[in-house]
């Protein structure tokens, strides 16, 4: 691991959170900590009557509601969110004018701005901008994950132009205008009076390393993406944005920058559109935690939730720092796992904070988990609206590794492994190998029944034979139940099978790179700045001529 690279949390691995991407993540992370400390979990559909006081949103496909229980109370949970936040607070998070208001009302900062409902015409909204020094933000006041936010507006100009495009062409007709901020911006979680996690969100970039072309650095820059469990699904996609940022910053695609060179990308900050999350939870300044908190303490009924502020640079204000946005269900998954920095354990803090009877329950180590598309399968077919988790083992977790070999790959032979293993409560999988090889792992709280599972694999009385059982300690994290890897041995025709279906995902991706790269040309001839650099290039054209 390179010293630069983010440290995520020992329980949360990436192959437990491989079937988990996006806001399924927070979801699952939050469920997880609170089974494994022996909490009964639930999952439902959006529609289950547990939910119907309950607001929701943005949840397709379903089963990313989920309860725990334990002996004396039940909570319900939609994402990272839990039920003692309340509605109120929940309308007012999502809200961006409504936030603001309340938050200037507690004193907390905010940048000077404001609201405008969908019946303000453009006309009352740009004069008011011009009450305001440039440069300005202009954000709807309902959207997420920054869409529709233009910062750094610098003129009439480019004001109306903002105008149009978030109220008409993306159709955001409620906006906000307020006073832009520079310096840079940190997503803060907290849970009442306490600061549980704060990481610096960068905007999309790469450093130059004199011999790439920034096309080829952001291939690079992917490439380390996909190795993060949070940031394989939010990868740097070439866009109109980008290809403007880069155009306007004096590069194109083929330029080298020079080594150490930081480029960036995007004005947004945000994860999702190919930022990266820096832990800053150690070194953030009190001052600035403390903003954090107050926010979260001025709205009522938001005990816990995100915080988004910008360190106030150039001190143009008074306030060290102001808070641009609150976010009740705030994604986790940048500081679960940080581009660089350490892992921050929010779903620890908040299974703590609804269930305190659990604290002190070790899972750091834990390495037992649940399937995440196993459990919601029912949930997404609609041949349920609920389903239950089998109970995760409690107590010190015994593992073993069994290479068998032999006459031992028939899977009538597995069938009966499984019930062997289920019926002493052993979780694991069987899995064929190579020619007369199978992997068995099992895990278990009893270490006796491992012992006489081990004696039973040679007992199969039906047509197997074992010649030879070599036992070894598994390290690696294990799924409740007992799975059937493989009903034959095909792994020579499915990894040929994995080969094509890779291939045409490729093709598809590549044509669809190519139809949007068209496109994206073919904005940028029409903009404005193209056709201002027009006889520049033809000027430039002739000299290379010459």
């Amino acid at each position: 691991m390179r010293e630069d690279q983010g440290i995520s949390l020992p329980q949360l691995p990436n192959e437990i959170v491989k079937n988990a991407r996006k806001t399924r993540l927070d979801a699952f992370a939050v469920a997880l900590e609170g089974w494994r400390r022996g909490l009964k979990l639930k999952w439902y559909t959006r529609d289950s009557e547990y939910f119907k006081d309950m607001i929701i949103f943005g949840v397709n496909p379903p089963g990313r509601l989920f309860s725990l229980s334990s002996e004396t109370r039940t909570h319900y949970f939609f994402r990272t969110r839990g039920d003692k936040v309340t509605n109120r607070a929940v309308e007012i998070g999502s809200e961006k004018d409504d936030t603001k208001e309340w938050l200037e009302k507690a004193g907390v900062p905010v940048p000077l701005g404001k609201g405008f409902q969908e019946d303000a015409t453009d006309e009352e909204i740009i004069e008011y901008s011009k009450t305001l020094a440039y440069p300005l933000v202009l954000k709807p006041t309902n959207a997420s994950l920054g869409n529709g936010v233009i910062t750094n507006i610098n003129s009439d100009e480019q004001f109306k132009k903002a105008i149009n495009y978030v109220r008409n062409d993306l159709g955001y007709p409620e906006v906000v205008v307020e006073q832009h901020v520079e310096g840079k911006e940190y997503r803060v979680y907290v849970i009442e009076d306490q600061v549980i996690a704060a990481y610096n969100r960068v905007p999309a970039n790469v450093i130059g390393d004199g011999v790439h072309t920034i096309e080829e650095l952001i291939d690079l820059k992917n490439i380390e993406r996909k190795k993060n469990a949070r940031l394989n699904s939010c990868l740097i996609e070439m866009d109109v944005e980008i290809l403007d940022f880069i155009q306007t910053s004096g590069y194109s695609l083929e330029s080298i920058p020079k080594k150490g060179e930081v480029l960036y990308l995007r004005q947004k900050t945000n994860v999702s559109s190919g930022g990266d999350p820096i832990d800053v939870t150690d070194t953030m300044p009190e001052e600035y935690k403390q903003i954090a908190i107050d926010a979260i303490k001025a709205i009522p009924g938001l005990f816990h939730g995100g915080v988004d502020i910008i360190v106030n640079e150039n001190r143009t204000l008074a306030a060290p720092a102001v808070v641009i946005e609150l976010n009740p269900t705030a994604q986790i998954g940048g500081i679960l796992y940080p581009l660089k920095g350490k892992a921050r354990n929010i779903p620890g803090a908040i299974i703590d904070y609804y269930f305190p009877e659990t604290k002190g329950i070790d899972t750091d180590q834990s390495k037992v988990y649940f399937d995440l598309p196993t459990v919601l399968e029912p949930l997404e077919n609609r041949s349920a609206i609920e389903v239950e988790v089998s109970p995760a083992p409690m107590g010190d977790l015994y593992t073993r590794r069994f290479i068998v070999t032999g006459t031992v790959q028939r899977h009538s032979y597995h069938k009966w492994l499984k019930k062997q293993a289920l019926d002493r409560n052993l979780h694991g999988f069987v899995k064929n190998m190579f020619f007369d090889e199978i992997e068995i792992v099992v895990a278990g709280t009893d270490k006796s029944a491992i012992s006489e599972f081990k004696k039973l694999i040679n007992k199969y009385p039906q047509n197997s034979k074992v010649n030879d059982i070599v036992e070894e300690k598994w390290e690696e994290p294990v799924t409740i139940g007992f799975e059937i890897a493989e009903k034959y041995n095909t792994s020579s025709i499915k990894s040929v099978q994995h080969a094509l279906r890779k291939m045409d995902k490729d093709v598809k991706h590549m044509t669809k790179q190519k139809n949007r790269i068209e496109k994206d040309n073919k904005h940028i001839e029409r903009s404005t700045s193209w056709k201002f650099t027009r006889p520049l290039r033809k000027v430039g054209g002739v000299l290379k001529g010459k």
